[in-house]
């Protein structure tokens, strides 16, 4: 197996991997904290966005940020696998990394500052209705994304000699 072959292969793993796990929050795990109470739902998010920050995690978030562009630089002769390469790339980039970075983060370390435990009720919820659906939004422009990059790749995958 060629190197560009496996380093194809480890990119639309991790990709998947990051896929699913917007989609899984997308589909269950905000909809079962929709149901939690202000003060619940925000310390619920606070623990989850505290351990999300994790070495499994950072490989294949920032391990797509690494391989899409190498393996599209490692493939750039082969049409049109290269192409699908380069809008894997972009859509990764833009709609899953970008979002993340100029939207998620930044909320999710507000959200981290907040102390509940020091707030009025009318804070509290007053946070949560700041945070909640603005979130919910960004992280399903992060799960269609991840899908649009996730489809580019397998049609790399299909498209590839080597596999």
């Amino acid at each position: 197996m060629k190197m560009t072959t496996l380093v194809l292969i480890i990119t639309a793993v991790l990709a998947a991997l990051i896929g699913g796990l917007f989609y899984a929050y997308s589909c269950s795990v905000v909809l079962g904290l929709g149901k939690l109470s202000d003060t619940e739902y925000l310390k619920a998010m606070q623990n989850i966005n505290r351990e999300i920050l994790n070495p499994v995690f950072f490989m294949s978030f920032m391990g797509t940020v690494v391989l899409l562009p190498l393996s599209t630089f490692l493939l750039r002769g082969q049409q049109p696998v290269f192409i699908f390469l380069l809008l894997a790339t972009l859509a990764y980039l833009i709609g899953v990394f970008g979002v993340t970075v100029a939207g998620n983060v930044p909320m999710n370390d507000t959200l981290d500052k907040f102390d509940i435990s020091g707030s009025t009720a009318e804070a509290i919820r007053q946070m949560r209705e700041n945070f909640e659906n603005r979130w919910n939004f960004l992280n399903n422009i992060r799960t269609v994304f991840s899908v649009i990059t996730i489809l580019f790749v397998v049609c790399a995958c299909v498209w590839n000699k080597e596999l």
